[in-house]
């Protein structure tokens, strides 16, 4: 396959295919992505809003098959839900007019659950019937297949020439403990005064529990609704600590090598991860 990787992100899509196929081009606008990209994968992606992107730069890169991972934030539990009237709708609406002009052989797509049955889905799925592919779709999360963190998606693959449908393959998932740091960083340990007032709300996990909550990009900003976070060996229990930026990398899958530039600040990483692909 060569492949057009959109919204590329931290280029979680790159590390999915694999020796699947190769990419030609990615594409973001977030300075901080790219280059945590390009120090990770050696290639830049292309800086270009793809909202405005046109047809024929895209058919440049002779790719035959789309990954992408648009911006949830329109079809997300705790946003406004505006769909296609949401600004951030305006790249994928773009690709829509150019997959019905100059579809690829093949495209796959990730997103949240509330994708499904939006009215972008909607439209997507009508061009795809239309254009004669053929479709498969599933709600995934991690667990199932042994990662201990619960990130539910919606997978879509669509192909001109065929699909494989194979079984779901369903793996328990291992202890959190398997994805710590060996020496956990102490700047993350939540002040006893914040712990005593947001305590009861957060989730608290230990280092032989086998789920965490799905991780945000706002986990550097807010507590309670952005994540787990772990106990630690403080009286009581009464102490916690956020996850740091490498633990959430491993619970997505991104192999032990990734690594962030240093001018990429901690609030920043959670953000990037936030919006990241489980691998």
């Amino acid at each position: 396959m060569r492949v057009l990787e959109l919204f590329s992100g931290l280029g979680g899509w790159r590390y999915a295919l694999g020796d699947r196929g190769r990419v030609a081009a990615a594409y973001d606008i977030s300075p901080a992505a790219n280059a945590t990209y390009a120090l990770n994968h050696g290639e830049a992606p292309v800086p270009r809003e793809l909202a405005t992107v046109p047809a024929a730069e895209l058919a440049r890169h002779g790719a035959d098959t789309w990954l992408l991972s648009p911006p949830c934030q329109p079809f997300c539990r705790m946003g406004r839900k505006r769909d296609l009237e949401d600004p951030r709708s305006r790249a994928f609406l773009n690709l829509l007019r150019i997959l019905e002009a100059a579809p690829p052989a093949r495209l796959a797509l990730e997103n949240v659950e509330g994708f499904l049955g939006s009215e972008a889905h909607g439209r997507l799925r009508e061009l795809l019937d239309r254009q004669g592919f053929e479709v498969a779709e599933r709600r995934l999360c991690p667990t199932r297949l042994g990662v201990p963190n619960l990130r539910p998606r919606v997978y879509l693959v669509a192909s001109r020439q065929g699909l494989l449908h194979p079984p779901l393959p369903e793996v328990a998932p291992a202890p959190l403990a398997g994805y710590l740091d060996p020496e956990p960083d102490p700047a993350l340990e939540l002040a006893p005064e914040l712990f005593a007032r947001h305590g009861p709300g957060l989730d608290l996990v230990e280092a032989g529990a086998t789920r965490s909550a799905c991780f945000i990009g706002g986990y550097g900003q807010r507590l309670v609704g952005s994540g787990s976070f772990l106990r630690t060996a403080l009286p009581a229990g009464r102490g916690a600590r956020r996850f740091s930026s490498g633990e959430i990398a491993r619970l997505l899958g991104l192999p032990p090598g990734f690594r962030f530039p240093p001018e990429v600040s901690l609030e920043k990483r959670y953000k990037l991860l936030g919006n990241g692909l489980s691998i």
